[in-house]
């Protein structure tokens, strides 16, 4: 491991300002990501500033959203009462990434900002865009079970590996950063960028750009929410397929719907498509399909995944069903409660 100077920040201000003007600083969380980069040195920042003594509170606002302190755990955020009762979705969908151990370390700031990857980014033998631009990706003609179907590039086919990110992309959440430049706030939907010719360009962060916190607006019917994910193995593994959704029924019809997947693109992935479909049509198997379909109009398969395709498929008519008792094609679902 490359030598570095460690400070810790007690403030953001004091964060920034340790961070200053060096390129090779890096802010520190729980260290599930980073840490582990810097092991297989892919990460070899000069300077490390821990930022696990900011905000890790999670408070309700006077409309009723919620703001998250980025310091906050993965189990704490999991755990509080006000998000497993009026966002369930997000609360699923920590539960289902790592384990308890990287769970109880692991930060919200950092979540957001763990790299997209797949086992060529770790294999240094292998040629990775993301290790080193202009290298190529092995990815592409080598082992792709897991890889990107929406969004991928000639550069780069790794998909995005959190789980929470993709229930706060279906919940509207907005990223808060401050940095050099000033404070800013980002939708989370755009924070994370597809790959194109530059996949090691992951996020729209600014050098030295530190997340504050996360706000998620209220959803009125956020309680009807849940988290699917479709995995290898039954803990401790990236998604094949995930996907998390909300979704406001009555008479027999959606009102509205929130809906993204993970697992598939290099970005948790607003399914937009498919919500524009649903929206005014009654809630049915049917209608579940087609719109899932039409979201994934664009979707390529690799030789090992083109599977994922139609387990998204299913996968999003199996949790729309969930939440709706919609199991039969062509029969409407239950009325909200």
């Amino acid at each position: 491991m490359t030598p570095f100077t460690y400070a810790r920040a007690d403030s953001i201000p004091d964060a920034l300002w340790l961070a200053g003007d060096d390129a090779g600083a890096r802010y520190l969380g729980g260290g599930t990501n980073l840490v582990d980069l810097m092991r297989e040195g892919i990460e070899r920042p000069a300077t490390v500033v821990d930022v696990t003594g900011l905000s890790d509170s999670i408070t309700t606002e006077d409309d009723g959203g919620l703001t998250i302190g980025a310091a906050t755990t993965n189990t704490a955020l999991a755990a509080d009462t006000a998000v497993r009762e009026r966002y369930p979705v997000l609360a699923r969908a920590i539960l289902s990434g790592a384990s308890g151990q990287i769970r109880n370390m692991a930060t919200v700031g950092g979540n957001i900002l763990q790299r997209t990857r797949c086992t060529y980014f770790y294999d240094d033998a292998a040629r990775c865009n993301k290790r080193v631009p202009g290298a190529g990706c092995d990815a592409l003609d080598g082992f792709n079970r897991i890889h990107a179907i929406l969004g991928a590039s000639p550069a780069c086919v790794a998909t995005h590996p959190s789980d929470m990110c993709v229930a706060l992309a279906a919940l509207d959440a907005v990223v808060h950063l401050d940095g050099p430049g000033g404070a800013r706030t980002v939708p989370l939907v755009d924070f994370h960028m597809l790959p194109g010719n530059t996949p090691n360009v992951e996020t729209i962060s600014r050098p030295h750009d530190l997340i504050t916190a996360v706000s998620l607006p209220p959803l009125s019917f956020g309680a009807r929410s849940a988290y699917r994910k479709v995995r290898d193995r039954a803990s401790y593994a990236f998604a094949l397929v995930s996907v998390a959704a909300a979704i406001d029924i009555q008479d027999g019809m959606v009102r509205d719907v929130r809906l993204a997947l993970g697992g598939v693109a290099a970005k948790p992935w607003r399914a937009s498509i498919a919500e524009r479909m649903l929206r005014g049509q009654p809630a049915t198997a049917t209608h579940f399909a087609e719109a899932a379909m039409a979201e994934l109009a664009e979707a390529k398969g690799l030789r090992d995944n083109a599977f994922k395709i139609e387990l998204t498929r299913r996968t999003i008519v199996a949790v729309l069903g969930e939440l709706t008792g919609s199991a039969i094609p062509g029969e409407p679902a239950g009325e909200t409660a």
